[in-house]
């Protein structure tokens, strides 16, 4: 039987801090939920006794989250860390403070349920005398394909990097990966086309091509080629290949 969580959740703003509040609250591995209003104040909750996790703002008057979570590092025995934010502009380094999520401002009961079941996985992989994980998006491919920032690798110099999925301009089939294309370079992703299709739809990423899936929240305009053929002009000006049946659909939703 699992042991009910305490967790602790800083907000600056009021009906934010209720909100999830609330959320946690609801989780049925959550036993007990405090609250505090500034960094300040989370030390001094934080101080009174164990968390088992922070939930924590970015951005915020005096001490922010991000300089929270360097003093919570120092602890003999730290909470786990998840980041709540409107903003994505923090994700890389709250992932570099080793934070297990960062949820994205409003935030779903299906990712607080993610949060907190790696929060879960996590408290057991301490008992049982293991490393404690990183970040979300690392351990395993699906969990990296559902959050906000997703694990990606370089194409160059083999390592690997944090990356908002709101920065990627579109996705392209490269054999058994994908290779994505963002604001911050090029990586690549070991997952099929058709899988980033049927996960990221809702989230507005098309399919365009047999080849390609274009973010359509980062697409400027479809343009017609010489040759007869059409594209799709991405933000940056790059250019995607528009197959012909789907060229009437794309203008229609690029005009909603």
């Amino acid at each position: 039987m699992t042991v009910p969580l305490r967790v602790l959740a800083v907000d600056d703003e009021r009906p934010a801090l209720q909100d999830l509040a609330r959320l946690l609250d609801a989780h049925p591995d959550i036993g007990r939920v405090e609250c505090a209003s500034s960094g300040a104040e989370a030390l001094q909750r934080l101080a009174g006794g164990p968390f088992d996790a922070v939930f924590l703002d970015v951005r915020m008057p005096g001490l922010d989250g991000v300089e929270l979570a360097r003093v919570l590092r120092n602890f003999a025995e730290p909470p786990c860390l998840v980041f709540v934010s409107a903003y994505e502009s923090a994700a890389v380094e709250a992932f570099e403070l080793r934070a297990l999520d960062y949820l994205v401002k409003p935030v779903s009961r299906t990712r607080m349920a993610e949060a907190v079941a790696r929060i879960v996985e996590d408290r057991g992989t301490r008992a049982n005398g293991g490393v404690t994980a990183s970040a979300p998006a690392t351990t395993r491919a699906d969990a990296s394909l559902d959050a906000d920032v997703i694990s990606v690798d370089t194409v160059r110099g083999g390592g690997t990097r944090l990356l908002p999925r709101s920065s990627i301009l579109y996705v392209e089939a490269h054999g058994d990966y994908v290779r994505i294309v963002a604001d911050e370079g090029r990586f690549l992703l070991r997952a099929s086309l058709g899988e980033i299709e049927r996960r990221w739809q809702p989230l507005g990423f098309v399919r365009v091509h047999r080849s390609y899936v274009v973010n359509l929240r980062r697409a400027k305009e479809i343009r017609p080629q010489l040759d007869g053929s059409v594209v799709v002009v991405l933000a940056d000006g790059s250019e995607v290949p528009v197959a012909r049946r789907q060229v009437a659909d794309l203008r229609r939703r690029l005009r909603a």
